[in-house]
């Protein structure tokens, strides 16, 4: 239910200010209120509902400024974590890194959004273990939970999944060669070409996306 109500808001479907009723959205995920309740509280902390005292929830006002700013800091934080990767990945975090992601061209090739998308998750997190820095993996992973609707939403975009499959082949080829700078900055400007493919669903200019993203 999170990632729905999420992919609604982030895609225009629910707009910036309009009221999330708990009663209309139990109902439209047949469920009771109570994980409806749960559900708000997660996109509350990952900035996308606004929850009032007493007046329920309303879709948050996200700018173009403010998720350049989170953005940037996602870019800075890859960079280290695809820097460290290459000084300090084993062998078989290297390995199975570039397997995994010489496999994943087939569903470039089949245009398998929801499976790509599942694998550029777990792509990330491999350069996040692979740094092997327990500090810098979780303020990753918090930084990347609060942008992940908007990460997700660049595959909607014509043409995304092959760009992104180059982009990665770029920081796999510099890990492999245990080039630490080379990496990082592969990792910085993937994430700010990621920054700019997502900015149009931003709230400033934001039009719906005519599909179905549930």
């Amino acid at each position: 239910m999170v990632r729905a109500i999420a992919d609604r808001i982030v895609t225009g479907y629910l707009r910036p200010g309009e009221r999330l009723d708990e009663v209309s959205l139990a109902a439209r995920f047949d469920v009771s209120r109570t994980p409806v309740r749960e559900a708000l509280g997660h996109l509350s902390a990952m900035g996308l509902v606004e929850r009032r005292p007493n007046r329920g929830a309303i879709v948050a006002v996200i700018t173009q400024d403010h998720l350049a700013s989170m953005f940037e800091s996602m870019a800075e934080l890859e960079a280290i974590c695809a820097r460290f990767s290459a000084e300090r990945m084993t062998g078989g975090e290297r390995r199975s890194l570039e397997i995994e992601h010489q496999a994943s061209a087939r569903l470039v090739q089949l245009g398998a959004e929801e499976d790509y998308e599942y694998f550029n998750t777990e792509f990330h997190s491999r350069l996040y273990r692979g740094a092997h820095n327990t500090h810098i993996h979780d303020l990753t992973v918090a930084t990347r939970s609060r942008l992940a609707p908007f990460r997700r939403a660049q595959f909607m975009l014509p043409g995304r999944l092959a760009k992104s499959w180059q982009e990665h082949d770029v920081i796999v080829t510099a890990i492999m060669r245990g080039d630490a700078a080379a990496a990082g900055k592969a990792a910085r400007d993937h994430v700010s070409i990621v920054s700019e493919a997502s900015a149009v669903f931003a709230a400033d200019d934001r039009k719906p996306v005519r599909r179905d993203v549930a």
